[in-house]
């Protein structure tokens, strides 16, 4: 028996590789095309750009690892169902429950090494790439420009621009937080922007729009106001060159830190408690993944192998839509984080037993 799960380990091992260097090089190219505009477009050094990707590896490898385990346990055992080797070892008297004690071992020690992940390794790529963007920012502000997203690198502004043309900005929302009064809005329908050299600034010119202006009487109250041109500058500031982790850097033990600090102060933590199930989750998700991986395989025998790979790239894009949807549920305080967060892998484990029980009955 010992030499039937060295080899059927050996046999997971290259399939496994594979895909996992294949499903991260997919993942990557979705961020190629942003970084090259950073680098043709906005001047940025090829080196940093260089380092910012290659901290993408590690981030990614908290999706990419349990697709790659799934992806590799159907393979393998695709293989050996269509060269009835399955059947083989059924005649000899081995049972498939002995087939799956190594791959249980195998989805412990995936789901252990996740958690490492999630613990150490992601929390500071994710923090290193926050600090390199915000070098970024700080040598060239232009750089931090892009179009249809939501820009929050500029102190006390975030700015939507819904068209990039060169120096020309079309349709231009800006935000400006305000304390202990409503946010104040500038709306633009043109806009241009010009560097200022040796600075940490950009002087931008708004043209046909309106903005938010201050009651003289009551600071708190705005009133809109019609303009023809309107100049503003946007600043970077080296002096808040300190970068705030995100709770996505965070590993568990600043995670739990900052929730207890915020809850004394009774202020909401369900988006930090999110973050701290969804790491925990997802770790184990390798260990679901694979035992719902095996049965698959030995059941759907008779299909194409890259048939029983797009099930497999299914059932992994419906456990993280599922995860996804229960994060927003979450984060909403509709349902508590410590339960909620926990539903993808109660379904992926129930459907995995359930299948498991019927391939070795």
């Amino acid at each position: 028996m010992k030499i039937i799960r060295t080899y059927i380990l050996k046999e997971i091992i290259l399939p496994f590789i594979l895909s996992l260097a294949v499903l991260t090089c997919v993942f990557l190219l979705g961020n190629l095309i942003q970084l090259t505009n950073l680098v043709v477009n906005k001047g940025v050094s090829l080196s940093t750009i260089g380092r910012v990707f290659f901290l993408y590896i590690p981030v990614l490898l908290g999706y990419t690892l349990p697709i790659a385990c799934l992806v590799s346990i159907i393979i393998t055992f695709s293989r050996l169902s269509a060269d009835n080797e399955i059947l083989a070892l059924r005649t000899s008297g081995i049972h498939l429950t002995k087939l799956l004690f190594p791959l249980f071992i195998v989805g412990i020690v995936m789901s252990l090494f996740a958690i490492i992940l999630n613990e150490r390794v992601i929390p500071y790529a994710h923090y290193e790439q926050q600090k390199m963007l915000k070098n970024i920012g700080v040598n060239n502000p232009t750089a931090l420009l892009e179009e249809g997203i939501f820009i929050h690198s500029f102190n006390n502004q975030v700015l939507f621009i819904h068209k990039i043309d060169g120096n020309n900005l079309y349709n231009i929302t800006i935000y400006q937080p305000q304390t202990d009064a409503p946010t104040r809005t500038i709306i633009a329908k043109r806009g241009e922007f010009t560097p200022v050299p040796g600075t940490d600034q950009i002087k931008l010119k708004l043209m046909d729009g309106t903005s938010d202006e201050p009651d003289a009487d009551n600071p708190k109250n705005f009133y809109k106001l019609n303009f023809k041109n309107y100049f503003m500058t946007l600043d970077l500031s080296k002096d808040s060159a300190k970068v705030e982790k995100k709770p996505k850097g965070m590993t568990f033990k600043e995670l739990k830190a900052e929730i207890n600090k915020l809850q004394r102060l009774f202020i909401d933590t369900a988006q930090l408690e999110t973050e701290y199930f969804r790491k925990i989750t997802w770790s184990f998700s390798a260990l679901f993944f694979i035992l719902l991986g095996f049965p698959m395989a030995v059941i759907t025998h008779k299909r194409e192998k890259s048939a029983n790979i797009v099930l497999a790239i299914l059932c992994a894009a419906f456990y993280y839509l599922l995860s996804l949807g229960c994060e927003a549920l979450s984060i909403k305080n509709i349902v508590s984080p410590a339960l909620i967060m926990w539903v993808p892998n109660i379904i992926a484990g129930t459907f995995a037993l359930y299948l498991n029980y019927k391939c070795v009955s």
